[in-house]
């Protein structure tokens, strides 16, 4: 292959980077290019200040923009050659990638990347069609495989716990009104042309309940923005997921975003959408409490519910321009 070929598996890489979910939408990163080697940064100033204060959440969004990087230099015909926090004295460096080797391209790796771009956060309840269990236990075996623990939630009742948490967390967080100032920092307008953030049309206004009850975070917060269409058909939870690491380390954060973004992508493939639930998991003795009770020690890192809908939202993502340092 050709130096320009290779610049330009490099460059639709770097595309399909900034289409990885990220808290908010914040899109919390920024990549610069030397030679065929891409550096993947976290974006100090795009952290959340008071719901991420130790970065956690940024470096698991970061985590699956490199996934997103990596698969689609390889989906390019390009072996990628991963380098995780390569440097100590620069700790908003968290990956190097290069394009090494010509490879061969299997089908899973195409149809991963097929689903970069198609890929939606859901934010309200699934439909009553059911996820079967051998695509549950296909999204548990993708996980495993950047590291990371998925665990299907089967008991009536530890769902019931965790909504229950979820409830607690989005109860206190609603009261906070420097919290709920940040979170609305990202709720778009109807009729917004910013390219980060969440759009109007992938939230709803007045979000039916689901049985049992996981709240969403309230980007419509003291205003009647977000979709107002009639969801009173999609109130299943769907199946709640615990997504887990052995350890609380940065290294483990992007290991887990990784893990998230392969399990996601795979999900799309095959019609299922997640929503995502992080309120408890930001208050320490809640998170705590999840790790002792439901997930055998290991450190709970995502409360995803998979399931079926037919919503169609916008994706936007900042131009790469925006993200690539000269």
């Amino acid at each position: 292959m050709t130096d320009r070929e290779k610049e330009r598996a490099i460059r639709i890489a770097l595309e399909a980077a900034t289409w990885a979910p990220s808290v908010h939408n914040s899109q919390p990163w920024s990549f610069s290019i030397t030679g065929d080697e891409i550096a993947v940064r976290a974006d100090l100033e795009r952290k959340l200040r008071y719901g991420d204060a130790m970065g956690r959440q940024q470096l698991i969004s970061c985590g699956a923009a490199l996934f997103n990087l990596i698969i689609t230099l390889r989906c390019q015909g390009y072996e990628p050659v991963a380098r995780i926090l390569p440097d100590p004295d620069r700790p908003s460096l968290l990956a190097t990638v290069r394009a090494g080797e010509p490879t061969d391209v299997d089908e899973l790796t195409k149809a991963l990347c097929d689903e970069v771009k198609r890929r939606r956060t859901h934010r309200a309840g699934f439909t009553d069609l059911p996820v079967p269990d051998r695509l549950v236990d296909g999204l548990v075996a993708q996980a495993a495989g950047e590291g990371a623990r998925l665990t299907p939630v089967r008991s009536a009742v530890a769902v019931e716990v965790v909504a229950a948490l979820t409830q607690a967390a989005q109860g206190v967080q609603s009261q906070d009104r420097v919290l709920n100032l940040e979170v609305i920092r990202w709720a778009l307008p109807p009729g917004s042309s910013r390219t980060d953030g969440v759009p109007a049309d992938a939230y709803p206004t007045e979000p039916a309940r689901t049985t049992p009850y996981f709240p969403q975070r309230d980007y419509a917060w003291r205003h009647a923005w977000g979709n107002a269409s009639d969801q009173s058909a999609s109130t299943s939870s769907g199946v709640l997921t615990l997504l887990t690491t052995s350890g609380d380390t940065r290294e483990e954060w992007i290991a887990c975003g990784r893990a998230l973004q392969r399990a996601l992508l795979y999900a799309s493939a095959h019609g299922v959408s997640a929503a995502f639930h992080t309120q408890a998991l930001e208050m320490h003795h809640l998170r705590e409490y999840l790790r002792q009770e439901l997930c055998s020690g290991e450190y709970p890192q995502m409360i995803m519910r998979l399931g079926i809908t037919f919503d169609d939202t916008t994706g936007i993502r900042r131009p790469l321009s925006d993200v690539l340092d000269a």
